[in-house]
Protein backbone atom coordinates (compact mmCIF):
# COMPACT_ATOMS: atom_id res chain seq x y z
CA UNK A 1 0.00 0.00 0.00
CA UNK A 2 1.06 3.48 -1.08
CA UNK A 3 1.00 6.29 1.54
CA UNK A 4 0.50 10.14 0.33
CA UNK A 5 2.33 12.41 2.42
CA UNK A 6 -0.16 14.54 4.36
CA UNK A 7 -0.30 18.16 4.30
CA UNK A 8 -0.60 20.13 7.51
CA UNK A 9 -0.58 23.70 7.90
CA UNK A 10 0.34 25.71 11.02
CA UNK A 11 -1.96 28.07 12.92
CA UNK A 12 0.34 31.15 11.45
CA UNK A 13 -0.13 29.96 7.58
CA UNK A 14 -3.83 29.42 8.32
CA UNK A 15 -3.80 32.88 9.21
CA UNK A 16 -1.60 33.55 6.53
CA UNK A 17 -4.08 31.78 4.14
CA UNK A 18 -7.26 33.80 5.55
CA UNK A 19 -5.80 37.37 4.99
CA UNK A 20 -4.43 35.84 1.28
CA UNK A 21 -7.98 34.93 0.75
CA UNK A 22 -9.65 38.24 1.75
CA UNK A 23 -7.06 40.63 0.29
CA UNK A 24 -8.12 37.87 -3.09
CA UNK A 25 -11.48 38.72 -2.62
CA UNK A 26 -11.35 42.32 -2.72
CA UNK A 27 -9.43 42.36 -5.62
CA UNK A 28 -12.03 40.40 -7.22
CA UNK A 29 -14.41 42.63 -6.78
CA UNK A 30 -12.42 45.49 -7.30
CA UNK A 31 -11.82 43.75 -10.82
CA UNK A 32 -15.87 43.22 -11.21
CA UNK A 33 -16.15 46.95 -10.86
CA UNK A 34 -13.84 47.51 -13.19
CA UNK A 35 -15.54 45.54 -15.72
CA UNK A 36 -18.94 46.70 -15.13
CA UNK A 37 -17.59 50.27 -16.03
CA UNK A 38 -19.48 51.46 -19.06
CA UNK A 39 -17.76 52.07 -22.36
CA UNK A 40 -18.92 54.21 -24.85
CA UNK A 41 -17.56 52.83 -28.96
CA UNK A 42 -19.97 54.49 -30.85
CA UNK A 43 -18.96 58.31 -32.75
CA UNK A 44 -20.83 61.28 -33.12
CA UNK A 45 -23.78 60.28 -30.59
CA UNK A 46 -25.72 61.77 -28.16
CA UNK A 47 -25.08 61.23 -24.75
CA UNK A 48 -27.17 60.56 -22.19
CA UNK A 49 -26.05 61.56 -18.45
CA UNK A 50 -28.69 60.50 -15.83
CA UNK A 51 -28.38 61.90 -12.34
CA UNK A 52 -30.94 62.38 -8.84
CA UNK A 53 -29.15 63.26 -5.57
CA UNK A 54 -27.14 65.47 -4.18
CA UNK A 55 -24.42 67.85 -5.72
CA UNK A 56 -20.69 66.19 -4.44
CA UNK A 57 -17.47 64.58 -5.68
CA UNK A 58 -19.81 61.58 -6.65
CA UNK A 59 -21.47 63.57 -9.48
CA UNK A 60 -18.55 65.83 -9.98
CA UNK A 61 -16.30 62.63 -11.18
CA UNK A 62 -19.54 61.10 -13.15
CA UNK A 63 -20.35 64.55 -15.12
CA UNK A 64 -16.41 64.57 -15.75
CA UNK A 65 -16.17 61.14 -17.14
CA UNK A 66 -19.05 61.15 -18.72
CA UNK A 67 -17.96 64.44 -20.94
CA UNK A 68 -14.70 62.89 -21.36
CA UNK A 69 -16.40 60.30 -22.98
CA UNK A 70 -18.59 62.13 -25.43
CA UNK A 71 -15.31 64.25 -25.88
CA UNK A 72 -13.20 60.95 -27.09
CA UNK A 73 -16.23 59.81 -29.05
CA UNK A 74 -16.57 62.94 -31.00
CA UNK A 75 -20.05 63.12 -29.43
CA UNK A 76 -22.76 65.85 -30.63
CA UNK A 77 -24.04 66.45 -27.35
CA UNK A 78 -24.31 65.86 -24.17
CA UNK A 79 -27.97 65.60 -22.89
CA UNK A 80 -27.25 65.90 -18.55
CA UNK A 81 -30.95 64.97 -17.23
CA UNK A 82 -30.65 66.62 -13.48
CA UNK A 83 -32.63 66.52 -10.21
CA UNK A 84 -30.92 67.29 -7.20
CA UNK A 85 -31.85 70.03 -4.51
CA UNK A 86 -28.01 71.51 -3.87
CA UNK A 87 -25.36 70.00 -2.41
CA UNK A 88 -21.44 71.42 -1.83
CA UNK A 89 -20.39 74.79 -3.49
CA UNK A 90 -16.65 73.21 -3.91
CA UNK A 91 -18.32 70.18 -6.67
CA UNK A 92 -20.48 72.67 -8.20
CA UNK A 93 -17.61 75.04 -9.16
CA UNK A 94 -15.87 71.98 -10.16
CA UNK A 95 -18.57 70.83 -12.12
CA UNK A 96 -19.36 74.36 -14.06
CA UNK A 97 -15.53 74.63 -14.74
CA UNK A 98 -15.72 70.93 -16.42
CA UNK A 99 -18.61 72.37 -18.58
CA UNK A 100 -17.66 75.67 -19.48
CA UNK A 101 -14.62 73.43 -20.89
CA UNK A 102 -16.12 71.10 -22.58
CA UNK A 103 -15.42 70.38 -26.44
CA UNK A 104 -18.80 69.01 -26.89
CA UNK A 105 -22.20 71.12 -26.53
CA UNK A 106 -23.35 70.74 -22.70
CA UNK A 107 -27.66 70.64 -22.30
CA UNK A 108 -28.76 70.53 -19.03
CA UNK A 109 -32.14 68.85 -18.36
CA UNK A 110 -34.06 69.24 -15.30
CA UNK A 111 -35.93 66.40 -15.39
CA UNK A 112 -38.39 64.12 -14.50
CA UNK A 113 -41.27 66.73 -14.19
CA UNK A 114 -41.58 67.83 -10.40
CA UNK A 115 -37.53 68.02 -10.01
CA UNK A 116 -35.68 70.52 -8.90
CA UNK A 117 -32.41 72.44 -9.24
CA UNK A 118 -31.99 74.06 -6.40
CA UNK A 119 -29.48 75.64 -5.06
CA UNK A 120 -26.24 74.65 -6.38
CA UNK A 121 -28.24 73.01 -8.82
CA UNK A 122 -29.19 76.37 -10.36
CA UNK A 123 -25.85 77.09 -11.02
CA UNK A 124 -25.20 74.07 -12.69
CA UNK A 125 -28.35 74.47 -15.14
CA UNK A 126 -27.37 77.60 -15.88
CA UNK A 127 -24.01 76.90 -17.32
CA UNK A 128 -25.49 74.50 -19.90
CA UNK A 129 -25.11 75.08 -23.47
CA UNK A 130 -28.55 74.95 -23.53
CA UNK A 131 -30.96 74.73 -20.72
CA UNK A 132 -34.30 73.10 -20.45
CA UNK A 133 -36.81 72.07 -17.78
CA UNK A 134 -39.42 69.30 -17.49
CA UNK A 135 -43.11 70.74 -16.83
CA UNK A 136 -43.39 71.29 -13.09
CA UNK A 137 -39.96 71.44 -12.38
CA UNK A 138 -38.45 74.08 -10.11
CA UNK A 139 -35.13 76.06 -10.33
CA UNK A 140 -33.23 78.56 -7.91
CA UNK A 141 -33.38 78.96 -4.13
CA UNK A 142 -29.31 79.51 -4.82
CA UNK A 143 -28.37 80.98 -1.28
CA UNK A 144 -25.74 79.84 0.70
CA UNK A 145 -26.70 78.33 4.48
CA UNK A 146 -24.71 77.52 7.49
CA UNK A 147 -24.04 73.64 8.72
CA UNK A 148 -27.16 73.58 10.51
CA UNK A 149 -29.01 74.73 7.75
CA UNK A 150 -29.21 78.89 9.35
CA UNK A 151 -28.46 82.03 7.65
CA UNK A 152 -24.74 83.04 7.63
CA UNK A 153 -24.71 86.27 9.39
CA UNK A 154 -22.08 88.98 9.22
CA UNK A 155 -19.21 89.37 7.34
CA UNK A 156 -18.76 85.58 6.35
CA UNK A 157 -22.45 85.70 4.66
CA UNK A 158 -21.83 88.74 3.31
CA UNK A 159 -18.50 87.48 1.40
CA UNK A 160 -19.77 84.08 0.62
CA UNK A 161 -22.80 85.00 -0.46
CA UNK A 162 -21.33 87.95 -2.99
CA UNK A 163 -18.81 85.79 -4.29
CA UNK A 164 -21.74 82.63 -5.26
CA UNK A 165 -23.62 86.45 -6.94
CA UNK A 166 -20.70 86.85 -8.81
CA UNK A 167 -20.26 83.81 -10.11
CA UNK A 168 -23.63 83.36 -11.16
CA UNK A 169 -23.80 86.97 -12.72
CA UNK A 170 -20.58 85.76 -15.16
CA UNK A 171 -22.54 82.75 -15.59
CA UNK A 172 -25.64 83.83 -16.93
CA UNK A 173 -24.11 86.88 -18.93
CA UNK A 174 -21.66 84.51 -20.69
CA UNK A 175 -24.44 82.29 -21.40
CA UNK A 176 -27.21 84.93 -22.54
CA UNK A 177 -29.69 84.31 -19.57
CA UNK A 178 -31.76 86.37 -17.62
CA UNK A 179 -28.39 88.13 -14.98
CA UNK A 180 -31.07 90.16 -12.53
CA UNK A 181 -33.04 86.63 -11.32
CA UNK A 182 -29.81 84.99 -11.69
CA UNK A 183 -28.21 86.94 -8.57
CA UNK A 184 -31.61 87.46 -7.25
CA UNK A 185 -31.66 83.16 -6.74
CA UNK A 186 -28.70 83.99 -4.65
CA UNK A 187 -29.14 87.16 -2.84
CA UNK A 188 -32.85 86.76 -1.73
CA UNK A 189 -33.77 82.79 -2.26
CA UNK A 190 -36.09 83.19 -5.03
CA UNK A 191 -37.49 80.82 -7.70
CA UNK A 192 -39.35 79.83 -10.30
CA UNK A 193 -40.99 76.54 -11.96
CA UNK A 194 -40.53 75.39 -15.60
CA UNK A 195 -43.77 77.79 -16.89
CA UNK A 196 -42.10 81.33 -15.29
CA UNK A 197 -38.52 80.04 -16.00
CA UNK A 198 -39.29 80.06 -19.92
CA UNK A 199 -41.37 83.34 -20.01
CA UNK A 200 -44.66 81.36 -21.03
CA UNK A 201 -46.92 82.11 -18.07
CA UNK A 202 -46.62 85.45 -16.24
CA UNK A 203 -45.44 85.57 -13.00
CA UNK A 204 -47.19 87.13 -9.62
CA UNK A 205 -47.31 90.84 -8.89
CA UNK A 206 -44.04 91.75 -7.44
CA UNK A 207 -42.18 89.30 -8.16
CA UNK A 208 -38.97 89.13 -10.27
CA UNK A 209 -39.86 88.29 -14.01
CA UNK A 210 -37.90 85.29 -15.31
CA UNK A 211 -36.90 87.22 -19.01
CA UNK A 212 -35.77 90.26 -19.77
CA UNK A 213 -35.27 91.83 -23.06
CA UNK A 214 -31.52 93.57 -23.54
CA UNK A 215 -30.47 96.56 -25.26
CA UNK A 216 -29.98 94.77 -28.33
CA UNK A 217 -33.14 93.21 -28.50
CA UNK A 218 -32.62 90.01 -27.20
CA UNK A 219 -35.11 88.24 -24.87
CA UNK A 220 -33.31 86.79 -22.41
CA UNK A 221 -35.00 84.02 -19.91
CA UNK A 222 -33.83 81.62 -17.08
CA UNK A 223 -33.66 78.70 -18.82
CA UNK A 224 -34.65 78.31 -23.24
CA UNK A 225 -36.98 76.01 -23.29
CA UNK A 226 -39.53 73.53 -21.68
CA UNK A 227 -39.56 69.48 -22.80
CA UNK A 228 -41.75 66.37 -21.60
CA UNK A 229 -39.31 63.99 -23.16
CA UNK A 230 -36.15 63.99 -24.34
CA UNK A 231 -36.91 63.82 -27.86
CA UNK A 232 -38.63 67.30 -27.64
CA UNK A 233 -35.60 68.39 -25.89
CA UNK A 234 -33.42 67.23 -29.02
CA UNK A 235 -36.03 68.39 -31.59
CA UNK A 236 -36.03 72.51 -29.37
CA UNK A 237 -32.46 72.06 -29.33
CA UNK A 238 -31.97 71.27 -33.27
CA UNK A 239 -30.05 74.16 -35.21
CA UNK A 240 -29.39 76.28 -32.24
CA UNK A 241 -25.68 77.60 -32.33
CA UNK A 242 -23.74 77.80 -29.22
CA UNK A 243 -20.12 78.71 -27.92
CA UNK A 244 -18.54 75.63 -27.12
CA UNK A 245 -14.94 75.49 -25.25
CA UNK A 246 -12.53 78.06 -23.46
CA UNK A 247 -12.11 79.73 -26.72
CA UNK A 248 -15.89 80.05 -27.60
CA UNK A 249 -15.98 78.01 -30.56
CA UNK A 250 -19.75 78.38 -32.57
CA UNK A 251 -21.18 74.80 -32.57
CA UNK A 252 -24.33 74.41 -34.49
CA UNK A 253 -26.40 71.65 -33.03
CA UNK A 254 -27.20 68.52 -34.83
CA UNK A 255 -28.51 65.70 -32.63
CA UNK A 256 -31.75 64.07 -34.87
CA UNK A 257 -29.42 63.05 -37.29
CA UNK A 258 -26.78 62.02 -35.20
CA UNK A 259 -24.31 58.60 -36.94
CA UNK A 260 -24.41 57.47 -33.49
CA UNK A 261 -28.22 57.28 -32.31
CA UNK A 262 -28.41 58.35 -28.64
CA UNK A 263 -26.47 56.22 -26.12
CA UNK A 264 -27.46 55.96 -22.28
CA UNK A 265 -23.46 56.58 -20.41
CA UNK A 266 -25.32 55.98 -16.72
CA UNK A 267 -23.19 55.63 -13.39
CA UNK A 268 -21.34 52.73 -13.36
CA UNK A 269 -21.56 50.08 -10.42
CA UNK A 270 -19.22 51.06 -8.76
CA UNK A 271 -20.25 54.96 -9.33
CA UNK A 272 -23.80 54.07 -7.65
CA UNK A 273 -21.88 52.21 -4.74
CA UNK A 274 -19.59 55.28 -3.74
CA UNK A 275 -23.15 57.14 -4.18
CA UNK A 276 -24.32 55.17 -1.25
CA UNK A 277 -21.49 54.86 1.02
CA UNK A 278 -20.49 58.29 0.74
CA UNK A 279 -22.87 59.78 3.26
CA UNK A 280 -20.91 60.98 6.71
CA UNK A 281 -23.27 59.01 9.20
CA UNK A 282 -22.53 55.97 7.30
CA UNK A 283 -18.76 56.78 6.90
CA UNK A 284 -19.18 57.49 10.73
CA UNK A 285 -20.21 53.97 11.57
CA UNK A 286 -17.84 52.03 9.16
CA UNK A 287 -14.80 54.01 11.22
CA UNK A 288 -16.41 53.35 14.32
CA UNK A 289 -17.54 49.99 14.20
CA UNK A 290 -14.34 48.94 12.08
CA UNK A 291 -11.74 50.39 14.63
CA UNK A 292 -14.06 48.82 17.16
CA UNK A 293 -13.78 45.13 15.41
CA UNK A 294 -10.12 45.53 14.54
CA UNK A 295 -9.32 46.39 18.37
CA UNK A 296 -11.66 43.05 19.64
CA UNK A 297 -9.58 40.90 17.21
CA UNK A 298 -5.95 42.76 18.52
CA UNK A 299 -7.37 41.73 22.12
CA UNK A 300 -8.27 38.31 21.27
CA UNK A 301 -5.95 37.06 18.55
CA UNK A 302 -7.55 34.57 16.59
CA UNK A 303 -11.26 35.04 16.63
CA UNK A 304 -10.89 36.47 12.75
CA UNK A 305 -14.23 37.86 12.08
CA UNK A 306 -14.03 40.18 13.68
CA UNK A 307 -10.31 41.41 12.12
CA UNK A 308 -12.15 40.81 8.93
CA UNK A 309 -15.07 42.89 9.27
CA UNK A 310 -12.82 45.74 10.94
CA UNK A 311 -10.54 45.47 7.52
CA UNK A 312 -13.53 45.40 5.03
CA UNK A 313 -15.53 48.19 7.02
CA UNK A 314 -12.00 50.47 7.23
CA UNK A 315 -11.24 50.07 3.19
CA UNK A 316 -14.83 50.77 2.65
CA UNK A 317 -14.88 53.72 4.99
CA UNK A 318 -11.36 55.25 3.51
CA UNK A 319 -13.10 54.72 0.02
CA UNK A 320 -15.88 56.79 0.88
CA UNK A 321 -13.64 59.27 2.19
CA UNK A 322 -12.34 60.20 -0.89
CA UNK A 323 -15.79 61.27 -1.99
CA UNK A 324 -16.30 63.58 1.42
CA UNK A 325 -14.63 66.49 1.62
CA UNK A 326 -12.89 65.11 4.50
CA UNK A 327 -11.68 66.86 8.06
CA UNK A 328 -8.74 64.26 8.80
CA UNK A 329 -7.85 65.61 12.40
CA UNK A 330 -11.69 64.56 12.92
CA UNK A 331 -10.80 60.71 11.39
CA UNK A 332 -7.55 61.01 14.18
CA UNK A 333 -9.54 61.34 16.68
CA UNK A 334 -11.48 58.56 16.08
CA UNK A 335 -8.72 56.71 16.25
CA UNK A 336 -7.27 58.32 19.39
CA UNK A 337 -10.69 57.80 20.88
CA UNK A 338 -10.01 53.81 20.27
CA UNK A 339 -6.85 53.77 21.46
CA UNK A 340 -7.84 55.33 25.00
CA UNK A 341 -10.60 53.02 25.05
CA UNK A 342 -7.72 50.06 24.70
CA UNK A 343 -5.70 52.11 27.47
CA UNK A 344 -8.82 51.75 29.72
CA UNK A 345 -9.17 47.81 29.02
CA UNK A 346 -5.42 47.63 30.35
CA UNK A 347 -4.58 50.21 32.70
CA UNK A 348 -6.81 50.90 35.86
CA UNK A 349 -8.02 54.83 34.61
CA UNK A 350 -10.55 54.73 37.24
CA UNK A 351 -13.02 55.37 33.86
CA UNK A 352 -11.05 58.50 32.89
CA UNK A 353 -9.49 57.32 30.14
CA UNK A 354 -12.74 55.39 28.71
CA UNK A 355 -14.75 59.26 29.29
CA UNK A 356 -11.77 60.52 26.94
CA UNK A 357 -12.33 58.10 24.94
CA UNK A 358 -15.85 58.66 24.54
CA UNK A 359 -15.30 62.48 24.19
CA UNK A 360 -12.76 62.14 21.58
CA UNK A 361 -15.35 60.06 19.14
CA UNK A 362 -17.94 62.83 20.15
CA UNK A 363 -15.18 65.95 18.50
CA UNK A 364 -13.82 62.92 15.81
CA UNK A 365 -17.66 62.84 14.48
CA UNK A 366 -18.62 66.76 14.74
CA UNK A 367 -15.53 67.66 12.85
CA UNK A 368 -15.48 64.25 10.36
CA UNK A 369 -16.44 66.72 7.80
CA UNK A 370 -14.73 69.68 6.36
CA UNK A 371 -18.03 71.11 4.95
CA UNK A 372 -20.80 73.95 6.48
CA UNK A 373 -23.51 71.97 4.57
CA UNK A 374 -26.04 70.24 6.55
CA UNK A 375 -26.33 67.38 4.16
CA UNK A 376 -22.73 66.57 4.36
CA UNK A 377 -22.39 66.27 8.46
CA UNK A 378 -22.94 63.27 10.80
CA UNK A 379 -25.71 63.54 12.65
CA UNK A 380 -25.15 63.99 16.48
CA UNK A 381 -28.61 61.73 17.43
CA UNK A 382 -25.74 59.53 16.29
CA UNK A 383 -22.66 60.20 17.67
CA UNK A 384 -24.04 60.83 21.05
CA UNK A 385 -25.26 56.99 21.20
CA UNK A 386 -22.49 55.69 19.46
CA UNK A 387 -20.13 57.27 21.82
CA UNK A 388 -21.57 55.96 24.71
CA UNK A 389 -22.46 52.14 23.34
CA UNK A 390 -18.74 52.22 22.50
CA UNK A 391 -17.08 53.37 25.53
CA UNK A 392 -19.30 51.07 27.91
CA UNK A 393 -18.52 48.30 25.75
CA UNK A 394 -14.76 48.68 26.44
CA UNK A 395 -14.57 49.67 29.50
CA UNK A 396 -17.05 47.11 31.35
CA UNK A 397 -17.56 44.07 28.58
CA UNK A 398 -14.22 43.85 27.18
CA UNK A 399 -12.80 44.96 30.70
CA UNK A 400 -13.88 42.07 32.35
CA UNK A 401 -13.27 39.59 29.44
CA UNK A 402 -9.27 40.83 29.59
CA UNK A 403 -9.60 40.62 33.64
CA UNK A 404 -10.96 36.88 33.51
CA UNK A 405 -8.08 35.32 30.88
CA UNK A 406 -5.33 37.18 33.50
CA UNK A 407 -7.02 35.19 35.98
CA UNK A 408 -6.34 32.37 33.99
CA UNK A 409 -3.42 33.02 32.91
CA UNK A 410 -2.14 33.27 36.66
CA UNK A 411 -3.39 30.21 37.78
CA UNK A 412 -0.05 28.02 37.36
CA UNK A 413 0.43 25.16 34.92
CA UNK A 414 -0.74 22.45 37.49
CA UNK A 415 -4.21 24.42 37.31
CA UNK A 416 -4.74 23.43 33.62
CA UNK A 417 -3.53 19.98 33.41
CA UNK A 418 -7.05 17.68 33.42
CA UNK A 419 -8.77 20.69 31.46
CA UNK A 420 -11.14 19.91 28.88
CA UNK A 421 -10.28 22.54 25.46
CA UNK A 422 -11.44 22.25 21.82
CA UNK A 423 -9.53 21.92 18.90
CA UNK A 424 -9.62 25.05 17.12
CA UNK A 425 -7.15 23.73 13.95
CA UNK A 426 -6.10 20.19 13.14
CA UNK A 427 -2.77 19.40 15.54
CA UNK A 428 -0.62 16.64 14.01
CA UNK A 429 1.39 17.40 15.93
CA UNK A 430 0.93 20.82 16.54
CA UNK A 431 -1.64 23.38 15.98
CA UNK A 432 -3.44 25.70 18.56
CA UNK A 433 -6.61 25.15 20.66
CA UNK A 434 -9.24 27.52 22.41
CA UNK A 435 -9.46 27.47 26.29
CA UNK A 436 -11.89 29.42 28.06
CA UNK A 437 -11.98 31.55 25.43
CA UNK A 438 -8.14 31.97 24.87
CA UNK A 439 -6.12 30.28 21.92
CA UNK A 440 -2.94 28.12 23.30
CA UNK A 441 -0.06 26.75 21.06
CA UNK A 442 -0.43 22.51 21.24
CA UNK A 443 0.95 19.72 20.69
CA UNK A 444 -0.79 16.43 20.23
CA UNK A 445 0.43 13.20 22.29
CA UNK A 446 -0.43 10.26 21.17
CA UNK A 447 -2.94 9.78 17.86
CA UNK A 448 -3.93 13.04 15.65
CA UNK A 449 -6.48 15.29 16.50
CA UNK A 450 -8.85 16.71 13.94
CA UNK A 451 -9.90 20.00 13.51
CA UNK A 452 -13.10 20.82 16.59
CA UNK A 453 -12.45 17.49 18.86
CA UNK A 454 -12.32 17.69 22.51
CA UNK A 455 -9.35 17.07 24.04
CA UNK A 456 -7.39 16.68 27.42
CA UNK A 457 -4.06 18.87 28.36
CA UNK A 458 -1.80 16.17 29.62
CA UNK A 459 0.61 18.65 30.83
CA UNK A 460 2.74 22.22 30.31
CA UNK A 461 5.94 22.83 28.26
CA UNK A 462 6.56 25.91 28.82
CA UNK A 463 4.28 27.91 26.73
CA UNK A 464 3.19 25.07 24.63
CA UNK A 465 0.21 23.16 26.16
CA UNK A 466 0.45 18.84 25.44
CA UNK A 467 -2.95 17.53 24.61
CA UNK A 468 -4.29 13.91 23.49
CA UNK A 469 -8.19 13.30 22.47
CA UNK A 470 -10.74 13.00 25.54
CA UNK A 471 -11.31 9.34 24.94
CA UNK A 472 -7.95 8.63 25.59
CA UNK A 473 -7.48 10.60 28.45
CA UNK A 474 -6.84 8.52 31.84
CA UNK A 475 -8.97 8.93 35.21
CA UNK A 476 -6.51 10.74 37.21
CA UNK A 477 -3.47 13.08 36.57
CA UNK A 478 -0.10 14.11 38.45
CA UNK A 479 -0.28 16.86 40.43
CA UNK A 480 1.91 19.16 38.11
CA UNK A 481 2.93 18.77 34.35
CA UNK A 482 4.91 22.05 33.57
CA UNK A 483 8.32 21.19 32.73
Amino acid sequence: MTYLPRLTFSPRTRGLSRWRLLVAGLLLLIGVFAACATSIDAEEAVHVLTYDGIVDPVMEGYVDRGIDEAEDTNARAVVFRLDTHGGLVSSMEKIVKRINRSRVPVIVYVQPAGAQAASAGTFITMAGHVAAMAPTSVIGAASPVGSGGEDIEGTLGEKITNDLAALIRGIAEDRGRNVQWAEKAVTEAIAANACEATGECEVGEGREPPCRTGDDGVRRCIVDFQARTLESVLEQSEGRTVNVGPEGRPVTLQLLDAPGGIVYNDRTLIERFLSLIADPNIVFLLLSLGAAALFIELLNPGLIFPGVFGVIALILAFFALGALPVNWAGVALIFLAFALFIAEVFVSGFGVLGIGGAVSLVFGGLLLTSSSNPEFQVSVWLIYPMAAALALFFVLVMGALVGSRRGSAYMGPSGLVGREAVARTAIDPEGTVLFEGTGWKARAEGEPVSEGERVVITRVDHLTVVVRKADEAPDSWPDSGAT
